[in-house]
């Protein structure tokens, strides 16, 4: 997706270097990632993720304050275990944290300090909660997908109102013309659509048809939802590329998995959400830079 246009905080308004605002970025994101922790183990199991306090899963005390800091915490402080039972404590807590912190500061980086940047932040960060759930229960919450849709129609409704520009990959010049007659936050908004209908349109009919021919199920609604989500907000180019990417990646990891079991088992299941999560973050960061570069080879 293409950068945004125009700073919230100009730098030479308040003389603070661009960088310190990266810097908060990555710290906020960390902070989202220990709250993003608690989501990805309280929703599968349907409990509350305001109370009650976060604990430990084995004992259930109450975690302090400083014993909860991102990363530190786990890696100085605790050393991986709880504090009052020694139980282990799963490394998947700061390996989110530092991952949510990373893609905030990448994206920050790469969306620039604009209006667009905390769309792109939330955006990911539902991204990056559906890709460990997934994981974990192969399960992807429709109390995370559906808000996701409604999220993505709105952002993109609201982005080129904010930024005065199309910002998003979709909305070229020749697709912004086609509805000339039409303020650019419709225009977007009938991208989002388009590329909702693309995305999950086209996962259900490949589950669909697999299901007649081979009569089993190839995959859950879940997926479906998360790519109506995906699409909606990315648009129909990088939605495209972000199923071929999963699809690649979830095939390269199946044959993988079938040559170390010394299987041959087409029906091996595999949580085919955290290979669309990945194809998403791809697409969202360098989704348009790779496009252009293959439309290139063609156009000379």
């Amino acid at each position: 997706m293409a950068p945004g246009l125009g700073l919230i905080l100009a730098q030479a308004d308040l003389e603070i270097p661009v960088t310190v605002y990266y810097v908060a970025v990555v710290v906020f994101g960390a902070l989202v990632g220990s709250f993003l922790n608690v989501v990805i183990h309280r929703v599968p199991r349907e409990l509350s993720i305001v109370f009650p306090n976060s604990r430990c899963p084995k004992c259930e005390t109450a975690i302090k304050p400083y014993d909860n800091i991102p990363v530190f915490s786990w890696l100085v402080l605790l050393r991986g275990k709880c504090r009052a039972c020694k139980a282990p404590i799963s490394a998947r807590y700061p390996a989110v944290e530092a991952l949510t912190a990373a893609m905030w500061g990448i994206i920050a980086w790469r969306t620039g300090i604009t209006f667009a940047l905390p769309f792109d932040l939330i955006f990911i960060t539902a991204i990056i909660a559906l890709i460990f759930i997934d994981a974990e229960h192969m399960l992807l919450p429709n109390v995370i997908t559906y808000p996701g849709l409604v999220f993505a129609l709105i952002a993109r409704a609201m982005i080129p109102i904010l930024l005065q520009s199309p910002h998003f990959d979709d909305l070229t010049p020749g697709f912004v013309a086609t509805f000339g007659s039409l303020p650019l936050w419709a225009v977007s908004l009938i991208g989002a659509l388009i590329g909702a209908t693309v995305g999950g349109g086209s996962l259900w009919l490949v589950g669909w048809l697999w299901e007649k021919l081979r009569g089993v199920e190839a995959m859950g609604l879940g997926d479906v939802k998360m790519l109506f989500m995906v699409g909606a907000y990315l648009g129909w180019r990088l939605t495209l590329l972000t199923i071929f990417l999963g699809a690649m990646s979830g095939a390269l990891i199946g044959v993988g998995i079938m040559i170390k079991k010394r299987e041959r088992d087409l029906q091996t299941m595999l949580p085919f959400g955290i290979f669309l999560g990945i194809g998403t973050v791809v697409s969202l960061l360098f989704g348009t830079s790779l496009i252009n570069w293959y439309v290139s080879q063609f156009v000379k």
